[in-house]
This record gives C-alpha cells, structure tokens and sequence, in this order.
C-alpha cells in the first residue's frame, strides 16, 4: 500500500496531529510538496501533501482561506501540513474552519519536525510500496512460470493468476473461443466478451482494450449472482510476438491493476506468448518436414511419411483422414485449371507447414478480418478446434492455396464445415446443385474441396478427390463441397460449364440450323428417340408421328452430322449435348 496521511500521522518520528479531516486520512499521498505560494494549485499534479508556513498567504481572513482551500481541494490536494511556532503559534481559526468546511485534512507539524522529515518519510513509504510491488511481482512471475511449465500447462497459470489479482482470469484461442478459465464460473463471464475479444483480434498486436461488466464480481473465488448488478473492470491482453493476434488474455477484477497485479498480468501474457508463439527456426523445420511428409504420402510412401514424421503428428497417419484442398478463387474461379498434386520432386511450401497437437499450442490465430485472409482464418478456425480436443493437423500451406489433412470425423474438419455453413448462410448462397447460374464465389472467399476418408496408402486418390470436389464447389457457387457430395450427386450439374456448353452448341448446330429452315424437327425427334432408348414405337408416340416418320428423321440425323448412331458414344455425347443445352435454355 502506498502512504497515507494517517501512516504519516502514526510515524513516530514525525509528531504530527490531526486538526481537521479525520475521516478522510486513510487517502493515500503520493507526494509531499512545499510552498508557499499564494496560489500554488498551477503546480500541483493532484495526490499531494502540501506543506506550508503562511508567509505569504492572510490566514486569518476568512474568505481568503475559504478560496484558497477550495482551490487545493479542486487540485485534487489530499491534505495540508501547518508549521506550528513559524509565523503562527497555533492554526489560525479562517484557516481551521474552511478546511473542515470543505473536508480537505488539517495537520499540525511541530517545529521541531522540518518539513524535509515529511518528504523523507513519503518518499521511503513510496519507495518501500514499489519495492514490495516488484518483489510481488517477481514472485508471481516464478510462481506463474512453475505453472506454465506443469503438466495443467495454461489451465494452472490462469488459476494462480486469478488468486493473485483476487479475481478471474480466462484465455482465449485464435478463433475468439475460450480454452481456458479460472475459476470455473469465469469461463461463463467471458464468454459474455466475445464481441470485445474480436474487436482486440482486429487490431495489429499487441494491443490492449479495458471493458465493462457483463456480470456482478461477488466474494473472492465466489461466482457472481445472476441478478445483480455489474460491477467487475476487466482488461484483454492480445497474446503474440507479431502483428497478428494469436490468443487473447482476460482478467477481471473489483478496480484498477496496482503494480504487483500489472507485473504479474505482464508475466502471464509472456508466458502465453511463449506457449503460443514458436520460434522462427521451429517454423521452418516444421515448413519444411510437414512439406515433405504431404509429398512422401502423395508419392505413395507412407512407411517413408511415417519415419519422417515421428511422433510430431500423433496418430493422424495412423487412422482414416480426411484432405482438404482450400484456395481463393482469382475472379471467380469458374475456368481455373486445378493445381498438380504436389510431387517428391517439388520445393517446399512457401508458407509455414503447422501442427496443432494436445498441450503445445491454442492455434495459429489470425488477428486480420476474415475477407482479408480467408486462408489465415481457415487456419486459425481448424487448429483451434484441433487444439481444444487433442488432435493432430497437418497445415501445408501451398502458394495460394492451402492442403490439410485432418481425422476424420474430428473437431477440426466439423470446424471447417461450420464455418462454410456460417460464411454461405451470412452471404445468402444455397445449396443449389441444378442451377447452373449459381455465382461463383468472389475473390475475397474461399472454395474447400473435402475428400472421402483415407488412410496413408491413399494419400494421392484423396488428394484427387479432394481437388474434384474443389472444382465442383467453384462451379456450383459453394464454399465447401465434400467428395461424397460428388459421388452421391447427379453428373448434369457438371455439364454447366463454359466449355460443355460450347461443345454442345458446336455439336447441335447443324441440326439447329436445320430445323432452322422449317424441313423437320431433328433436335427435338433426337431428344425423344434417346430418352427412349431407341424404341421407336414409343418415341414416335412421344412425339405424334409414324415411326417411319422418325426412321427417316434418324438417318437424316446421322447424314447431317457424319455420325452413327448406333455408336453407343456418339449416342451418350448427343444425350449430354442435349442436356447441356436444355439447362442452359431453362436457365
């Protein structure tokens, strides 16, 4: 505690008595100010002890001493120290009076004190409260360092942070989630935060905002009653060495931090960093290995994957895995041509590859808005969920786009179709897998291809699965389209596309400009003889003509295009032709 007036009045050496204000002697001084100045407010900063001699000021007129204690009291002075024997024998009455008038605490200082006593003795307490403050500190430090390095990890650094401010703590991971609080009622309370948690996570680190309640602080460790006020000061600490924001640490507490509390809040803040952050050679040998584990198991070497890896994966190379392919289409997407699957032969991902695994990490958070770094948000939304449940990712970022394997059925692939769910439903895009017109997505999202469920030794097949159902996701206007989607799904959707088009129109013209001159309806007597399998009979009947009528249709057909249609080939591309070019009519 810093000094106040009444540890300076109980000071043995100092002698001083109290002569007006003794219900406010507990405010503390954070200095001690000699002047004699008929004005000295323009020099103080507020907090002072001001002592005083009155040489130059009229203490016994009253209405003098009435302004000038109201101006100390509205300087934010916290008392006045009166040299007994000096100019006046005892306080003069005026003086006396407007200070009980206006609350401001009188004391009486002997002669035989010198006012450089009183500056001593509020300097040592100062100086004595800073000294208690960093070996507080400093002990907050080695206890919060003995329980960052426990097996508890983050869960028991945030305990022993809460006892000492005398409230609660929580941590954050990179997508806003809380991972962590204590005591547990905290974790309630801060998941009342999440809009201040994001508006942290959007400024570049490292940044700090002070919040309002959200819930009533009750007793120490108690949790708060549910309809009572809010009264609790909390403050968000951005975690991370960069600009971006890789976790956010939350305290709350009854008033402001004191200076043991800001050393320990300084100390858990850097020890989160720590267990957030990894060093810059780290990155690069995990770059470098998760590069090389995709390609070994791309090349169809598992047992090669598995020894390189070690134990840094877990057991993801050990049970089915799902691999996702993510990229941001470059104006829209629709006609881009799907990347090679990475080789053995080729250069390491120019991103760094990363693993989220129990106990080591709370994500790769990413503190900018999703439309700015789609990538970076998939990232951080995938190793999050991956993290909170003891899963093993393999993050291989790839040039623009972006190659993860993940367990199937875990946290962190849910995560990501959560995401796409929350992202199309925000941007109004449906689900429509007939609709050929569906917009593409803009070159501010993403499209996730998801493959079946793999093991290692079909690494390659997944990745392939995995990039058919990218392309399908650009050409029906989603976020995210899983491989099973695909298989499950009907083929037309696929005929919407530019290039099917122009095949079509290319096939049909010449019956199109056929029919164009009134001689016969060839396209439409094609259309019905393909739907009924060349039963001629029935499609004659579909179409009201004698079946001659259609033979003779048909062999017009196969004159005009040089093409038999007893070809089963040449019948399947005239079929999908046709439907090409009915959906795009339709649309």
């Amino acid at each position: 505690m810093p000094p106040t007036l009444a540890s300076l009045v109980r000071h043995p050496g100092l002698k001083l008595s109290v002569l007006a204000g003794e219900d406010r002697l507990e405010t503390p001084v954070r200095w001690a100010h000699v002047s004699e100045l008929a004005d000295p407010v323009p020099y103080m900063d507020g907090g002072e002890l001001l002592l005083i001699t009155a040489m130059q000021i009229e203490a016994d007129d009253p209405e003098e001493m009435s302004r000038y204690v109201r101006r100390l009291v509205g300087a934010g002075v916290v008392g006045l120290g009166f040299a007994l024997g000096v100019k006046y024998a005892e306080v003069p009455p005026a003086l006396a009076a407007a200070a009980k008038e206006e609350g401001l605490p009188l004391i009486g200082v002997p002669r035989p004190t010198p006012f450089i006593a009183i500056s001593k003795a509020v300097s040592a307490a100062i100086a004595a409260d800073q000294y208690r403050a960093v070996t507080a500190g400093f002990e907050a430090q080695r206890e919060l360092t003995r329980a960052a390095i426990g097996a508890e990890g983050p869960t028991a650094l945030l305990a022993r942070l809460a006892a000492h401010l005398d409230g609660w703590a929580a941590l954050y991971d990179a997508s806003g989630s809380v991972v962590a609080a204590a005591p547990d009622w905290a974790a309630r309370r801060a998941a009342r935060l999440t809009a201040d948690v994001e508006r942290l996570r959007s400024r570049p680190g490292p940044a700090s905002i002070v919040v309002g309640g959200g819930c009533t602080a009750g007793a120490a460790g108690a949790e708060p009653a549910e309809d009572t006020a809010v009264a609790d000061r909390v403050e968000l600490q951005s975690l991370g060495t960069g600009r971006r924001t890789r976790g956010v640490l939350a305290v709350g507490t009854g008033a402001p931090l004191g200076t043991a509390e800001r050393y320990a809040v300084h100390s858990a803040v850097a020890l989160l960093t720590l267990t957030t952050e990894r060093s810059r050679a780290l990155q690069d040998a995990e770059q470098r290995l998760g590069g090389a584990v995709l390609r070994m198991l791309l090349a169809g070497e598992p047992d090669h994957a598995r020894a390189v890896a070690g134990r840094l994966y877990g057991g993801l190379l050990d049970a089915p895995f799902r691999m996702l392919v993510a990229e941001v289409p470059s104006g829209g997407g629709a006609g881009q041509q799907p990347h090679a699957a990475p080789s053995a032969a080729d250069e390491a991902p120019t991103e760094a590859a990363t693993t989220t695994t129990v106990g080591t990490s709370v994500g790769t958070a990413a503190g900018e808005a999703e439309a700015c770094d789609p990538l970076a948000t998939l990232i951080d939304i995938m190793e999050a969920a991956a993290a909170r449940t003891g899963e093993s990712v393999l993050v291989v970022p790839d040039g623009g786009r972006l190659i993860v394997l993940a367990p199937d059925g875990g946290a962190a692939v849910t995560a990501c179709a959560e995401h796409a769910r929350t992202v199309e439903g925000r941007r109004g895009t449906k689900a429509r897998p007939r609709d050929r017109t569906a917009a593409a997505p803009s070159g501010d999202e993403l499209v996730i291809g998801l493959s079946a469920p793999a093991g290692p030794i079909a690494a390659a097949a997944a990745y392939r699965q995995a990039e058919q159902a990218l392309s399908v996701a650009r050409r029906r206007g989603r976020m995210l389209v899983e491989h099973e989607q695909v298989a499950a799904g009907s083929v037309l959707p696929l005929l919407a596309d530019d290039a099917v088009r122009a095949f079509a129109d290319g096939m049909l013209r010449a019956l199109h400009e056929h029919d164009a001159t009134g001689r016969g309806d060839l396209v439409a007597s094609l259309r019905a003889w393909l739907s009924r399998h060349g039963q001629w009979d029935a499609a004659a009947a579909d179409l009201g003509v004698h079946r001659h009528t259609l033979r003779y249709r048909m062999r017009r057909v196969e004159e005009i295009l040089g093409r038999s249609l007893d070809d089963p080939d040449v019948r399947m591309e005239l079929w999908l032709a046709l439907k090409a070019t009915a959906s795009g009519t339709s649309a």
